[in-house]
């Protein structure tokens, strides 16, 4: 329980109508975009400048109060879960594009911005803000800079890490300080890196500068179907070998297409065993040649049909089916568990048979779709939450598929984070010395270790004790009660 007099202090710096204390509206924010794991926040408050931030900041800090920081809530690693003894600082109100530069090719905004709105901001003048998860349409900045959050276009463009110049931080005991600059070329120790993708973990970014990028002159999209994503993932080698790098090169195996197909017509192929989405961008000089090189490399990888994007609105639709691939799995399963490991393109094909395999021998099914151009997997895994034995089995494939990565020379995440899911998977990655580096930094920043408690780290409590998928309890399954 949070003490009386921290709720007050709050509730008078911040006033009534920024703090949420009803019990039933706290659960609102009991999850994020990882439902399995769920915990009513202690307190929950709606900061709408960084002042309130930092008044909050060093209320808990004073009286010893965890704090969890959180944007719009489509994580999916359960970054932005809750702690019921702690606060619960959501940036949500915090959506003002403060600034758009396009001399200086910058951005200025609050945490609470969502992504896409940089760009429809930037667009009048020819710009655009590159980073693009599928949660674009409702993810904010400042997750995506907690989490460090690519996109489909993150083969060509990278990541948040390589867009964001400067932020302003509220530390741990309510200290605004800035890191970065706006120029190309900062000096000294990176902690502006440092920052990006630590999780929520350092502080609370409150202000942050992007960079824009002008608008390409042409692109060209196709999409191919191929037997398996095996085959798809030699045309993504060839066209890499070729000296090729499209702005995205993204696959869905046959369990995705029928989703996605089924959630938004948008014209894929029910039934192939994988379809490739490539798109080039660039200036209209040339373009068309070396689309047709991508075409070519697909045809000789053995792709069964190619169809190619006629104009903007086609385009989009084809965005449209890959980008709902998360939110379509529901017409597959009532819950499933994603993934976000990294492997080496080479091992593609063998990676994805294991997954099978994997899934085969604990009897579930698993969707995959994934940034194919860096070896950025999504594997989904599907289960049904009311069959508590059949969740435990999709969870222990899920952790197995993270690790499997690891296995193959790869990474136990790539964009979506640590946070709970995976902490318990580190040592897998990472040598006890390395783990005794990251605390100390963390350390560093948040000496009482207030700032979101048991995330990133493996710890006795959280890998013992973690509850895992929502179990209903007998009232519940017997229909004399239900959960709110």
């Amino acid at each position: 329980m949070i003490p009386d007099r921290v709720v007050d202090a709050i509730v008078n710096e911040l006033g009534e109508d920024r703090v949420v204390l009803r019990e039933a509206q706290k659960r609102t924010y009991e999850m994020d975009g990882l439902t399995g794991y769920r915990e009513t926040p202690g307190l929950v408050v709606l900061p709408t400048e960084a002042g309130h931030v930092q008044a909050v900041m060093r209320i808990c800090h004073a009286a010893s109060i965890p704090i969890v920081p959180r944007g719009s809530g489509t994580g999916l690693s359960g970054g932005a879960l809750p702690s019921r003894d702690g606060v619960l600082i959501v940036t949500s109100r915090m959506r003002r594009i403060l600034e758009i530069d396009p001399v200086g090719l910058r951005a200025v905004v609050e945490p609470g911005v969502i992504n896409a709105d940089v760009s429809t901001a930037a667009r009048r003048f020819g710009l655009y803000y590159a980073p693009d998860p599928s949660s674009q349409q409702v993810c904010s900045i400042g997750g995506n800079v907690a989490e460090n959050s690519g996109g489909a276009h993150c083969l060509k463009y990278g990541f948040t890490t390589h867009h964001v110049v400067a932020l302003d931080i509220v530390l741990p005991d309510g200290h605004l300080v800035t890191v970065g600059d706006q120029t190309d070329e900062p000096f000294g120790y990176d902690l502006r890196g440092l920052f990006i993708g630590s999780e929520g973990t350092l502080g609370i970014a409150t202000r942050i500068v992007v960079r824009l990028l002008r608008l390409p002159e042409a692109k060209r999209t196709l999409v191919a179907d191929f037997e398996s994503p095996s085959t798809a993932g030699d045309a993504v080698s060839s066209i890499i070998e070729a000296g090729i790098v499209p702005a995205a090169v993204e696959m869905l195996d046959t369990l995705a297409i029928e989703a996605c197909e089924a959630a938004t017509a948008a014209g894929y192929t029910v039934g192939a065993g994988a379809a490739l989405v490539v798109e080039l961008d660039g200036p209209e000089a040339g373009i068309d040649e070396e689309f047709d090189v991508v075409r070519s490399l697909c045809e000789r990888a053995g792709a069964q049909k190619i169809r190619i994007a006629q104009d903007d609105e086609e385009r989009a639709l084809i965005w449209k089916g890959r980008k709902a691939a998360f939110a379509a799995m529901g017409r597959l399963a009532p819950n499933y568990f994603v993934q976000d490991g990294v492997i080496p393109r080479t091992k593609l094909g063998e990676v994805l048979a294991r997954i099978a395999a994997l899934g085969a021998e604990a009897g579930v099914r698993v969707a995959n779709v994934f940034h194919a151009g860096d070896g950025n997997l999504h594997p989904l895994v599907l289960y049904d939450a009311k069959n508590a034995e059949e969740a435990a089995r999709a969870e222990r494939v899920s952790t197995a598929i993270a690790e499997l990565c690891v296995d193959y020379g790869g990474s136990i995440t790539g964009e979506h984070g640590v946070g709970v899911d995976k902490a318990c998977s580190m040592p897998k990655m990472f040598t006890p010395a390395d783990l005794e580096v990251m605390h100390r930094v963390r350390r560093a920043f948040d000496p009482a270790g207030l700032m979101n408690p048991d995330k990133q780290f493996p710890t006795p409590r959280l890998c013992g004790e973690l509850p895992g998928p929502y179990r209903p309890h007998p009232i519940e399954e017997s229909g004399l009660g239900e959960r709110f």
